[in-house]
């Protein structure tokens, strides 16, 4: 079996935050861009996959399965194991579309052997459904996911957003 594409990622908002940042190209830096409501924090680290675009005209977005909490800024090379496909209704009623890769640092010792999103428990996938859903919504957005693609399809939509 072929292994997963392997890619440098930046961490934009570790697991455990309630506020999301947002890395600013020009400055160099992070800018805070929204806090999220009690309770609602990010379940795994959250990120940019720094050369690419999306739809949005932002880079395409990463979650980071694993045992790790890092820092805002922390590169760290994984291997993309999936994608959530979403369209994303914005405030004004225009549908975009705004994935969410799934990836699995190779450093981690939880998931070692995770090559695809089939791999993951069922339940860790819900989950992060349940958590794009509510994050958007907090922003008056409607998130829905369309499929879940695997590693193979997922590293196709990845290699046209760069």
């Amino acid at each position: 079996m072929k292994q997963p594409e392997k890619i440098n990622v930046m961490i934009e908002c570790p697991r455990g935050s309630h506020y999301k940042l947002d890395y600013d190209e020009r400055s160099k830096g992070f800018m805070l861009s929204k806090v999220l409501p009690a309770g609602l924090v990010f379940p795994f680290d959250f990120g940019i996959i720094p050369g690419t675009k999306g739809e949005d005209g932002d880079p395409l977005d990463i979650i980071v399965i694993s045992e790790l909490s890092t820092f805002p800024g922390c590169l760290m090379e994984v291997r993309i194991i999936g994608a959530l496909q979403a369209e994303q209704t914005e405030r004004d009623g225009s549908v975009v579309r705004n994935d969410r890769f799934i990836g699995i640092p190779e450093v981690s010792q939880l998931f070692p052997d995770v090559t695809d999103i089939d791999g993951l428990p069922q339940n860790i996938l819900n989950q992060l459904e349940s958590f794009f859903k509510n994050y958007n919504e907090q922003a008056g957005k409607i998130f829905k996911v369309v499929k879940r693609l695997s590693a193979k399809k997922a590293a196709k939509v990845l290699s046209d957003g760069k």
